[in-house]
């Protein structure tokens, strides 16, 4: 009998074209069943939960400074880099990888980290 196929835990959905999400601004974009919150700082794309473990705020809709971004809710900041919390390590949000391929903004459909099922 041959070896299994091998599973690709990193497969990627187009979400948005370049043009789509201007530098300094983020759009909320889904992916399987979750809002993700993409972003673009000065061309380099980010991706996180797009729901603040808080209250529920809409990251996508929050205050971009640097590589963080704060709900417009009840300021609650997170790195995009690594999705933590900057004000205490008790919260933190999921992180995805974005890949930029021939003008495409493609989100992975598992955020970093998980497993597979």
């Amino acid at each position: 009998m041959g070896a299994e196929p091998t599973r690709v835990s990193d497969e990627f959905v187009t979400v948005a074209r370049v043009a789509d999400v201007a530098p300094g601004t983020a759009k909320t974009v889904v992916v399987g069943e979750r809002e993700v919150a993409l972003f673009n700082v000065g061309g380099t794309f980010y991706a996180l939960d797009n729901t603040c473990p808080h209250q529920g705020g809409p990251l996508a809709e929050g205050w971009i400074e640097g590589t963080r971004v704060t709900c417009p809710w009840h300021a609650w900041t997170f790195e995009l880099t690594s999705g933590a919390m900057t004000l205490g390590d008790f919260a933190c949000v999921d992180t995805f990888a974005v890949r930029v391929e021939q003008g495409a903004v493609r989100v992975a459909r598992r955020p970093r980290g998980a497993t597979e099922p």
